[in-house]
């Protein structure tokens, strides 16, 4: 018996995101779930039949060692194309193997709960494409079960929801899923919900690609005990490949700290886990949320109309009374520890957009003539311009204490914000709190440039297009930084780095920096072994490498 060649997966096919399943993956899931020879089977979205196949040689080895007469397999398929269908359905009777395959769209079969085991490879199709009726069908089938999803959810989302009120009370749920499941915030009710309807969840996960050309990263997902849960924990099967698969992997256990959060942790290596997981758990780091809040810059609604270069504004005869100064759009020059007034002059000489034109009260001559020109533009038109009155006002928001950089290829960057400039939402700020402003402004971006809050920062926040890591305010609520005690148990010895942390920032040596400062923090106060550092960095150079790579793909943004 055997499954299709990759060759078979046609352009079609992938379009509406269906992709060849590899066969150790599909006999990995299929020996997973299923246990009788009586066991029902669906395959949803069964595309040519690869699970259907695999369940068909399990069920034939579960028949040949159980005693007394066994029943027909019961194996079920839905395919929304008929083409698949009648593929899917030659393929089995070319096998010997009976079964029934539906024509019809998934999301409106009704849910039947009589199955032993659900399993399949969801179709993979992105938010951007993922649209219309297609999508209001599968978000009422969410729905249904309790799990609203937003939209920015991909279509395995709602299919995984609705698959699962297929299963009778104890069922499993086995399937092919995009590492998405564990990452992005529109997967949170689907986390919530697999904890809390099962009294089992296991993980897959792998190193490697796993499926030949495709760049999206998987993980299988494997929920036992349907409407028994809740479960507290997940067990976690790391793989190199979907060969390794063949051969008997030792599962870990990984407790989420919320069922709705993410699941990123899970991907790390068991050593580095455990070593981070006390780390954040203790009190010597703390989540940057208690050292202040951290908010959205300004939104001008047309950043190219509204920030001007020095140079530009005076050839345009705006007065003082017009402009506002401002943190140049971007992030760039927020990549060392502090930000000057020195800093700031020097970036509006390059011809950065130090200004940001926002008339404080009646605006000048100049003033009037630039609104003119920028309705002649249809400035105004844009949203955020609609909406407030007058138009040409930026709503301002206070100085931060520290910038927070929100778009990085390395790691985020908290820079003292010593020019006492305000910033638009290009970048976060952090007003920290009155007691620990000194100490925040004066240690706190140095000592954030440490393993344990790099390798936290890749799992609180989200990888985007090209692979950068976004960071929300929410999201920067939860990165674990250095305690205030513990910054000021070490303040000397980081006080005594910073002219060389300076040095290895502006060569872009980042790690170098790093190290710098967990040689004081991690080593010198908290007494770590270096092994214990190495498994914390190769987890983050790990993190970061999946990233990088998710990123790749022009498809890829995680929301």
């Amino acid at each position: 018996m055997t499954t299709p060649s990759a060759s078979t997966a046609t352009s079609p096919r992938k379009a509406r995101g269906a992709f060849f399943t590899p066969e150790p993956l599909a006999r990995f899931l299929t020996d997973w779930a299923i246990r009788s020879p009586a066991d029902a089977i669906l395959e949803p979205s069964c595309g040519e039949a690869a699970f259907l196949l695999a369940a068909a040689t399990r069920l034939t080895g579960l028949s040949e060692g159980a005693p007394g007469s066994v029943p027909a397999p019961h194996l079920d398929g839905i395919e929304l194309h008929a083409e698949s269908a009648q593929t899917a359905l030659d393929l089995l009777r070319t096998a010997g193997i009976t079964a029934s395959i539906r024509v019809n769209d998934f999301f409106e079969v009704q849910p039947t709960g009589s199955y032993d085991a659900v399993i399949g490879n969801p179709p993979y199709i992105r938010y951007q494409e993922f649209a219309g009726e297609a999508r209001a069908r599968s978000r009422e089938a969410a729905l249904r079960a309790g799990v609203p999803l937003s939209n920015l959810a991909s279509s395995w989302a709602a299919f995984t929801v609705h698959a699962s009120l297929f299963l009778k009370p104890g069922g499993r749920l086995a399937l092919v899923l995009p590492a998405e499941l564990l990452t992005v915030n529109y997967a949170a009710g689907i986390r919530r919900m697999l904890l809390e309807k099962f009294s089992h969840v296991s993980l897959a996960v792998f190193e490697e690609r796993v499926f030949p050309g495709v760049l999206e990263e998987v993980v299988l997902l494997m929920a036992d005990g349907y409407t028994r849960g809740p479960a507290d924990h997940c067990r976690i099967y790391q793989a190199r490949n979907a060969e390794d698969l063949s051969t008997p992997i030792l599962p870990r256990l990984w407790r989420p700290d919320t069922p709705e959060g993410k699941w990123t942790p899970s991907l790390l290596p068991a050593k580095a886990l455990a070593a981070y997981a006390g780390l954040v758990a203790g009190e010597q780091f703390s989540p940057l949320h208690s050292w202040g809040e951290t908010t959205l810059g300004m939104v001008t609604g047309n950043n190219r109309y509204f920030t001007l270069s020095p140079r530009k504004a005076a050839d345009l005869g705006l007065r003082l009374t017009d402009l506002v100064s401002v943190s140049p759009p971007g992030s760039r020059h927020l990549r060392g520890l502090s930000f000057t007034q020195s800093a700031l002059t020097e970036l509006g000489k390059t011809g950065s957009a130090t200004w940001l034109f926002r008339p404080a009260s009646e605006p000048s001559a100049a003033a009037r003539d630039y609104i003119t020109a920028g309705e002649a533009l249809g400035v105004h038109r844009a949203y955020k311009c609609r909406i407030r009155k007058p138009w040409w006002r930026t709503p301002l928001v206070p100085p931060a204490d520290l910038l927070l950089t929100y778009m990085n290829a390395d790691t985020p960057r908290l820079c003292a914000n010593l020019a006492n400039i305000r910033h638009l939402n290009s970048v976060h700020g952090v007003y920290l709190n009155p007691a620990l402003r000194e100490l925040g402004t004066g240690l706190l971006p140095l000592a954030a440039l440490n393993t344990v809050t790099l390798l936290g920062a890749e799992t609180v926040g989200r990888s985007y297009g090209g692979g950068m890591l976004k960071l929300e305010p929410k999201e920067a609520d939860r990165l674990p930084v250095p305690s205030p005690a513990l910054i000021e148990a070490a303040g000397t010895a980081l006080t005594a780095l910073r002219p060389q942390m300076a040095t290895r920032l502006r060569n872009a040596r980042l790690m170098d920096a790093v190290r710098l400062v967990d040689n004081v923090i991690l080593i010198g106060e908290l007494g770590m072994s270096r092994a214990v550092i190495r498994d914390l960095r190769e987890a983050h150079a790990e993190l970061t490498a999946r990233r990088t790579a998710r990123g790749s793909s022009p498809r890829d943004t995680d929301q």
